[in-house]
């Protein structure tokens, strides 16, 4: 009944509807705003209303409906950013169905993977997606339709266009699931659902360590997310990040419930995205820390004057990133850092103070944080290291098909696996991740503290850092560095230029190895596992 004095306590401020109908809350939002235009495709100029959306959504549940989907059946969605993505979504949603999205670039194997788990009964892919993994889908057992975007037909598919877009009466498909007009807003009922407890997204964590989870999202985690206290201005954004990532898919439902328009691109170009912003006009930036990088280390001359917010997550935000952030972007009058993840429906801090560069922010809504020892799971106090613990409205049901008491504490915590600490202020910061602390001897070294003085070099284009085995010391620090086109640097330069930054565990005892990327996921997020195995080859660019 009393507050624990190290642990971190939200605002209790949201207001949620009664029914917690994800979809019913999401098809209301967009019908309001139906003139107003929702996306727009930077690189092609297409356009889609909210009315657009709302109809294609309200048409495809009802023919999924009629071709027998029923509440709990898994629908999977898999496309690079395109304009059919959204009215799918929604339409999963609306017809009771769970929403699965799976990324395009899976291998085969992760793809048998995150299927196994969430077994979806039907499946929405871009032309892009079919050509890559149709012959995987076509041996899924129990996967009964495919449903594809775009015109061309192959064999025995379901055209998107059959499900969104009524028949004028010729060449109905067989089944009796083609409507031949439009569903009336007016006369359109969601499926009904428990919000409280049932499964609105199966999504999937992000792998950086391991093979990806099944992570349950309720219709409550969403909706909570989706009404906050704050009215957010409507402002234009731009994004690159894939929808099937619960930082696009999140952030854009969103955007979505408030009317915003955004401006997005199917896949990343320095050039094309200066030149978007400058077009479009564009005031509100959604990326990762990679692609700010690359932006402010670009030479190409817009007009980005427009930009006024800068979103930042997945990944670290380092001091010297920010400061090049405001030189790129002069008009920038915040730059917004949070801290999330899947397990998290997105954010769980966010940063809305420029004086505390650095942080990730203070915890949101409806949440409550602690930090950890690792070891003895005690909760320690302001300034102290330890693991980052959270629970409340927005935090996942669970893994699938794992037991809950391997990964939330006996106080219903989930435990984060990130290392991090709060200041006086309350204000959060994050060191590494729990499972990628380097063990040199007695010390526990994180890579993202080394990558981001390497970051500092002018020379340096990426960088990241692993633990490579040692037979003293354990574990000794390997740095993995991409060069900016034309220069050199040697190894001894680079340990030298840590070596005088950073105190001696950290020294690159391991080594530097010249390579042309760094491995990331779509997220911006390092993928130490593929450095590991680059690490136990050998192999060298240079």
């Amino acid at each position: 009944m009393i507050k624990n004095p190290k642990y971190i306590y939200g605002p209790i401020d949201r207001y949620v509807p009664a029914s917690l109908n994800f979809g019913e809350f999401v098809l209301n939002k967009i019908q309001e705003n139906s003139d107003t235009v929702a996306l727009i495709n930077g690189a092609t100029n297409e356009v889609l209303t909210y009315g657009e959306m709302a109809q294609e959504a309200m048409n495809i549940a009802v023919s999924l409906r009629r071709m027998g989907i029923r509440k709990g059946d898994v629908i999977a969605v898999s496309s690079e950013n395109r304009r059919e993505f959204w009215s799918s979504i929604i339409g999963v949603i609306c017809s009771g169905a769970v929403a699965t999205t799976i990324n395009i670039g899976y291998t085969n194997d992760e793809l048998r993977h995150v299927c196994g788990i969430s077994n979806p009964k039907y499946i929405f892919l871009s032309p892009l997606a079919y050509k890559t993994h149709a012959k995987i889908y076509k041996t899924l057992p129990y996967l009964k339709k495919i449903i594809l975007f775009g015109d061309d037909r192959p064999a025995n598919v379901v055209l998107y266009k059959d499900i969104a877009v009524p028949s004028d009466g010729a060449n109905i498909p067989k089944g009796g699931y083609r409507l031949t007009e439009n569903v009336k807003f007016e006369e359109f009922l969601p499926a009904d659902v428990d919000g409280t407890n049932d499964t609105l997204f199966i999504l999937y964590s992000s792998g950086t360590t391991g093979l990806p989870k099944g992570v349950v999202i309720t219709h409550h985690n969403i909706v909570t997310l989706c009404s906050p206290n704050v009215a957010f201005p409507p402002l234009k954004g731009l994004t690159i990040t894939p929808w099937y990532h619960t930082m696009g898919l999140v952030s854009t439902l969103g955007g979505f419930t408030r009317g915003t328009t955004t401006v997005y691109l199917p896949k990343f170009d320095v050039d094309l995205y200066l030149k978007t912003i400058e077009k479009y006009q564009v005031s509100q930036l959604t990326v990762v820390p990679a692609v700010l990088i690359a932006l402010c280390k670009s030479k190409s001359t817009y007009d980005t004057s427009t930009v006024s917010v800068v979103y930042c997550g997945a990944a670290p935000l380092y001091e010297e990133t920010a400061k090049a952030v405001r030189d790129r972007f002069p008009s920038v009058q915040a730059l917004l850092q949070g801290y999330g993840m899947t397990e998290t429906t997105l954010a769980i801090t966010m940063n809305w103070n420029p004086e505390k560069i650095g942080s990730v922010g203070n915890v949101i809504s409806h949440t409550i944080a602690k930090v950890v020892n690792p070891e003895t799971r005690e909760a320690l106090g302001p300034n102290q290291e330890g693991e980052i613990c959270v629970k409340g409205a927005m935090i996942m049901k669970g893994y699938i098909g794992k037991d809950r008491k391997e990964d939330f504490d006996d106080e219903g915590f989930l435990k984060t696996g990130d290392i991090g600490y709060y200041d006086e202020d309350q204000y959060f910061y994050i060191v590494d991740r729990l499972k990628e602390l380097i063990k040199y001897k007695a010390y526990q070294v994180p890579p993202a503290e080394i990558e981001a003085v390497l970051l500092k070099h002018p020379s340096i284009r990426e960088a990241g850092v692993v633990g490579i085995p040692d037979p003293a010391a354990g574990e000794v620090p390997l740095a993995f560095v991409v060069l900016q086109p034309g220069v050199t640097l040697t190894q001894k330069e680079i340990q030298d230029y840590v070596a005088e930054r950073l105190s001696n565990p950290k020294h690159l005892r391991g080594g530097v190895r010249f390579i042309d990327e760094v491995p990331k996921n779509q997220t911006g997020k390092i993928l130490r596992r593929e450095l590991r195995k680059i690490a136990k080859s050998r192999k060298s660019k240079l």
